[in-house]
């Protein structure tokens, strides 16, 4: 019989997506609705968007009065009226939590009637102690607790989350399902024609390398130190962001204090489906993901995806895929590996990748080679049908 399950995730498509909400959307969007019908609660962000919406085998709920922080807070009761209202209306066989605080509406939809079992996915890119012990989280911790607890069944997305239900006191079980990467990043997907205007709407001139990232501008993601390392390489290196963020700020002021402004350039936030315009050889030469802290990191996986060398740290989620024929001799090599806030090894980094060619082609390779066989999402999606929603019953 086809089940019925009922998402929560703060942010959902079409903006504000990031890991999550992508990861979401991949899996929903690939299971057959035959099979699992999906409906998403979310805040409503943008008070022009509507309130209810299809997205692919999804139906989309948007609650709330905007993207304020206030509204943030009244989503968790919000949602959970809405869940209530949902279940009594088509009957829900489950519910989904997606990242660790979207345990609050839903524990709170259970205890409003809604008693389906309910599964868990640990999407956090944020450390533990972040999640967990900043003192205006600490209040909520136990209803957190109930929700990881009492899940039927906890996804993970990599080793360091694994982790992270025994510390919480959950005893039941928990199923590594890694996200996969962007699809638009295996092929080409735009011609080459559309890609050279990208090129030329930069301002790439024959000679110049980019430096590429892709992600939100927080301080997690370490962007500073990617601005830092360009004093410390030639000219010709410049560093593209495309992302939107609370530190953008600090790096726009970081930029004209190192005297930079013609080596950074801030694209702003784009689509999950326009980043791989510039996500790729003909624009792009060398990503650099220095984060501080990780759950995965799937802009990473993209990048690999698209054949181009990546500089990254080692930092949670990354450590499942970021190996480097130094610090991991014993596997294949599919990085450059830097330590967190070092700028000195990202200019080496970039340096090395620069000098040996033919090396960075090779473990280009590497990487690509491995995407394929483990992060593809078709893949994902099976395995999330079968190992984890299948525990709804």
């Amino acid at each position: 019989m086809k089940k019925k399950i009922l998402a929560f995730s703060l942010a959902y498509y079409p903006s504000f997506v990031s890991g999550a909400e992508a990861a979401m959307k991949e899996i929903t969007g690939r299971i057959e609705p035959e099979d699992i019908e999906f409906h998403v609660v979310t805040l409503l962000f943008d008070k022009t968007a509507p309130r209810k919406e299809q997205i692919d085998n999804t139906t989309v709920y948007r609650v709330g009065f905007g993207g304020a922080y206030l509204s943030k807070i009244l989503f968790i009761p919000l949602a959970a009226l809405k869940a209530r209202s949902l279940h009594k209306e088509i009957k829900l066989d489950g519910m989904w939590a997606m990242m660790t605080y979207m345990t609050m509406p839903l524990m709170l939809a259970k205890w409003l009637g809604v008693g389906v079992p309910h599964v868990l996915t640990l999407q956090d890119g944020d450390p533990y102690d972040k999640v967990f012990e900043r003192w205006f989280v600490r209040p909520l911790t136990p209803l957190i607790d109930a929700g990881i607890k009492g899940a039927a069944v906890i996804q993970v997305i990599s080793e360091y989350l694994g982790t992270w239900p025994a510390l919480r006191g959950y005893k039941g079980e928990v199923v590594m399902v890694r996200n996969g990467a962007n699809p638009k990043n295996f092929t080409q997907f735009y011609s080459d024609e559309e890609l050279e205007a990208v090129k030329k709407d930069l301002g790439k001139k024959d000679g110049e390398v980019y430096l590429f990232i892709a992600a939100r501008m927080v301080y997690q993601k370490a962007m500073d130190d990617i601005i830092k390392s360009l004093t410390l390489l030639p000219a010709n290196v410049k560093f593209v962001i495309a992302g939107q963020g609370t530190d953008e700020e600090m790096l726009r002021d970081l930029t004209k204090e190192l005297e930079l402004e013609d080596r950074v350039i801030f694209l702003g936030g784009l689509t999950r489906d326009e980043v791989p315009k510039y996500r790729n050889h003909i624009v792009s030469d060398i990503v650099v993901h220095p984060s501080r802290s990780e759950g995965l990191g799937i802009s990473v996986l993209s990048s690999m995806a698209a054949r181009l060398p990546v500089v990254a740290t080692q930092v949670g989620g990354f450590k499942d895929f970021i190996y480097d024929e130094k610090r991991n001799p014993d596997k294949l090599t599919t990085a450059w590996v830097v330590d967190p806030d070092s700028p000195e090894q990202i200019a080496q980094a970039v340096k090395d990748i620069l000098d040996h060619p033919e090396k960075a082609a090779e473990v280009t390779k590497n990487a690509r080679d491995r995407i394929d066989s483990e992060f593809n999402w078709d893949l994902v999606a099976k395995k999330m049908r079968e190992e984890v929603f299948n525990k709804i019953v």
